[in-house]
């Protein structure tokens, strides 16, 4: 059987499916619990067989959410045990972080020469980069305190976090005379006082982002020091000898396709991590979190199109593009990158969409591939939203100097990630270690990121496509007659 007709049989299948249980809710049509679990498996049955028809990541990773939700509502017990593969997920990814910062930034600054050689249209395209993805993380950061999704969260994790009294007479001490060390005890069980809250005044933040050593600001996962690192190496790599700065190149080259591959090879690990990830959320913290995530899904999603129509369209204006021939060109490879969740996979597409728009080949040929180390616009929203979000659903309150340095830094660390689907975790999860934001909201968020990926995915080819006509118009070579 094809998979349109799959398709078709598993449409009406799941619309009958949840009117017998909007039904059953509303106390309308009252239905028992055990017919109402043999439709949804039945319905995961089909959703299954089309998933494994389909052989196709995307596929997976969405049907692995569904799974995973039905597994944290009906068996809360054995789904809170299935955060094991998120956690694994996610430790692979945080193995990433300085290996493809370093070479991606290296490549990205040493590969150019220098700013002179990078000539006028290099330069004007990266101040149109800078300013519009600094203007998408303050609409990210906006967005966030104005929803405030990740508030109301509650996690085992700052359950057990919170101070907490215990009578005297209950407790007892454990001496350990070898080690010098004392133990309080209550029922036997371990007590630990909470861990203090430190304040960072301006100077300790911004010396903090200076490394001191290269394998504990690796160790740490300090992100920005491996981007100011990785930033000093590839200047100085553009003074050095051609012979040495070739051979370096080469190898920070290499090493970007390398950690790139590692990650789409760890992608392969998602559907089981994502599926982990919110059957554990559920299971532990009930069905209400997904009021949560859906808050953050909307929120993100209305902050994409806020960003499309404050940024994009007077960008266009003010360009003289022409707003409904540009959004026909785009069209299909910005309906390719975000059934793929990823921009590499729809850039052919976009190169080819953009010649006939009336923008050069040389232009584009330029603008396109450096817009996605430089020009993530749907990426940096959504990194500053999630971040937020993180410390959010953790419980610790950031003031606006803390939130407006994170945006600083996710200027920086954003920059060369495109292309692979879900790369925004490997910053996201380097950010909030950065800022001591808890890693566990990451899975929490980790249950919805492909959905929000193929947003993000489509506004950063978007994004990019707009830079090369902005640019071609700015150069005085776009063809108003293509």
């Amino acid at each position: 059987m094809s998979l349109s007709k799959i398709i078709k049989i598993i449409i009406p299948v799941v619309f009958v499916v949840a009117g017998i249980h909007l039904l059953d809710y509303y106390q309308v049509f009252p239905i028992g619990k055990p017919v109402l679990l043999v439709l949804r498996l039945a319905t995961i049955g089909l959703l299954t067989w089309y998933g494994f028809r389909k052989a196709n990541l995307t596929t997976w990773i969405l049907l692995s959410m569904v799974i995973g939700t039905e597994i944290g509502v009906d068996a809360p017990a054995f789904a809170a045990n299935l955060d094991i593969f998120s956690k694994i997920f996610l430790n692979l990814i945080k193995t990433a972080i300085a290996p493809l910062l370093f070479g991606t930034l290296v490549v990205g600054i040493a590969g150019h020469g220098n700013i002179r050689q990078v000539g006028r249209m290099g330069v004007k395209a990266l101040i149109y980069f800078e300013v519009a993805t600094t203007i998408a993380l303050f609409i990210g950061l906006a967005a966030i305190n104005i929803s405030q999704a990740g508030v109301g969260i509650k996690s085992k994790e700052t359950a057990l976090s919170q101070p907490a009294q215990f009578p005297v007479d209950k407790l007892t001490a454990s001496v350990d005379s070898v080690k010098n060390t004392v133990k309080l005890l209550y029922h036997g069980k371990e007590l630990s006082a909470p861990a203090p809250v430190v304040k960072q005044d301006w100077k300790q933040i911004v010396l903090h982002s200076f490394p001191e050593n290269i394998s504990k600001m690796i160790y740490d996962g300090m992100v920005l020091q491996i981007v100011v690192f990785s930033m000093l190496f590839g200047f100085g790599l553009t003074y050095v000898e051609e012979k040495h700065r070739v051979r370096m190149l080469s190898f920070a080259e290499s090493l970007s396709e390398v950690m790139f591959k590692f990650v789409h090879i760890i992608m392969y690990i998602a559907p089981f991590a994502v599926g982990g990830a919110i059957a554990s959320t559920i299971g532990t913290m009930g069905i209400e979190v997904v009021s949560n995530l859906l808050q953050l899904l909307s929120t993100l999603y209305v902050a994409l199109i806020a960003f499309i129509i404050l940024v994009f369209i007077p960008v266009m204006l003010f360009a003289k593009i022409p707003i409904r021939k540009f959004f026909a060109a785009v069209y299909e490879p910005a309906s390719l990158a975000f059934a793929t969740a990823s921009s590499e996979a729809a850039l052919p597409k976009a190169m080819l969409a953009m010649e006939k728009f009336g923008v050069p080949r040389k232009i584009v040929s330029f603008v396109l591939p450096t817009g996605y180390s430089f020009n993530l616009d749907g990426s940096t929203l959504y990194l500053s939203l999630a971040a937020v979000f993180c410390a959010q659903a953790a419980g610790i309150h950031l003031d606006w100097t803390t939130q407006i340095f994170i945006c600083l830094t996710l200027m920086l660390t954003s920059k060369g990630v495109a292309g692979v689907p879900r790369a925004s975790l490997v910053i996201l999860a380097g950010t909030v270690a950065q800022f001591g934001i808890p890693e566990w909201p990451i899975a929490v968020i980790l249950g919805i990121d492909a959905l929000m990926d193929m947003g993000r995915t489509s506004v950063n080819l978007i994004g990019n496509c707009l830079a090369s006509a902005v640019v071609a118009r700015w150069e005085g070579e776009f063809d108003e007659n293509a």
